[in-house]
């Protein structure tokens, strides 16, 4: 490992974290911003599993990736629990080693199966570590990280995570730097849709969800009776189809499978229906958009503890995921829609817990853990 105190030469700066888009995209957005300081310019690189959606969308945002064994806590005893710790030893290993070649100055895990192991490397490598946490309750690799790093960026304001300071959620500026209002017309035109026509969107992630999708169905006509247009984003391979088996097509009615650039869905949209994920929520509140929030209904029930502080604020609906139907939709979804000043209220209730900065405010970070692992 090189001295890394020797600043006539860029910052190297090493994040780990992967699995899914939740990870990746704010391990590239602190990285992006990293980059994009003058005063020291970083390099930045990434370390992932080969399983994870990282081996593809961390080249395709142009930076390097390193790869490790994937470690999964097992659940119950099994052979793969006897299988642990040799290969948490040998992860660690490879963890340690790239920590080397990388020349790291600091570690920046955002969590996933790969960042305990290079927790782990850098403790014993001397790295300093930076963490930053995305959902309401904390991971078991992030809790682990927690213990001994430098900083610790939360993206809730109540996630318990030892020395942790909420920053936010890091995402794309095209995100951070929305401006709905100005950019609702050209948006709505650009995904096809009457620009006149009061919008709601409706997405269950990349991967869909299919309880929202069959509400949405099963109320279709009621929302377009209404005079509302829908955008639904339906998931791969979870095209609605109408009786006959051929695509749901309907005047008001625009189904996707997949939208690349939220933003322009964020922008379209008056009101939002959508799981809540971490990401989710943190951009939804960041460009004040008003939300009912519909929460994966498995796993430790993060979605449900995401959502909560917007909600709380006034700015989103809850609504479990076994009662989002029709009924759900014509009683408490078609009323808010038509009422301009309520989602008016509470885009702004909203807005007011979103966070716009969390990529350069956690450059910071990363810049002052750095400093101090120097002076070290």
């Amino acid at each position: 490992m090189t001295t890394p105190d020797a600043t006539d030469r860029p910052l190297r700066v090493v994040l780990a974290g992967g699995g899914t888009a939740g990870h990746i995209s704010p391990m590239v957005a602190i990285a992006r911003a990293l980059q994009s300081d003058p005063a020291r310019p970083a390099v930045c690189t990434m370390v992932g599993t080969a399983s994870g959606m990282e081996t593809r969308l961390v080249p395709e945002a142009g930076f390097e990736l390193d790869l490790v064994e994937r470690v999964p806590m097992p659940r119950r005893p099994s052979m793969d629990l006897l299988r642990l710790p040799g290969r948490l030893r040998r992860a660690v290993a490879s963890g340690a080693e790239i920590l080397r070649r990388r020349q790291a100055d600091v570690l920046v895990g955002v969590g996933g199966y790969v960042a305990t192991p290079l927790y782990l490397a850098a403790a014993r490598a001397g790295v300093p570590v930076v963490v930053h946490e995305a959902n309401a309750k904390p991971g078991l690799a992030n809790r682990i990280g927690a213990r001994r790093a430098a900083r610790v960026g939360v993206a809730l304001p109540e996630t318990p995570l030892r020395g942790a300071r909420w920053v936010g959620m890091p995402m794309r500026p095209e995100i951070s730097g929305l401006d709905r209002a100005s950019k609702r017309r050209a948006a709505r035109l650009a995904l096809g849709l009457d620009p006149e026509r009061t919008t709601i969107v409706v997405t269950g992630g990349s991967s869909g969800a299919l309880n929202v999708n069959r509400a949405v169905r099963d109320s279709l006509e009621d929302l377009l009776d209404a005079g509302l247009q829908v955008f639904h984003l339906t998931g791969r391979g979870k095209e609605l189809t109408d009786d006959a088996g051929a695509r749901l097509e309907r005047e008001g009615y625009h189904q996707r499978e997949y939208l690349d650039g939220m933003e322009h869905a964020y922008a379209a949209a008056d009101l939002i229906v959508a799981r809540s994920g971490a990401g989710t929520v943190c951009e939804v509140a960041a460009v004040g958009l008003p939300a009912v929030f519909v929460p994966l209904p498995v796993g430790n029930g993060e979605q449900a503890l995401n959502a909560r502080p917007v909600v709380d604020a006034g700015g989103a609906l809850l609504v479990r995921d076994d009662a989002f139907g029709a009924d759900w939709v014509r009683r408490e979804l078609i009323p808010l829609a038509d009422d301009p000043d309520r989602l008016a209220a509470m885009g702004r209730a909203a807005a007011r817990l979103g966070v716009r900065d969390a990529d350069t405010t956690m450059a910071e970070l990363v810049r002052e853990a750095a400093a101090e692992g120097a002076r070290r």
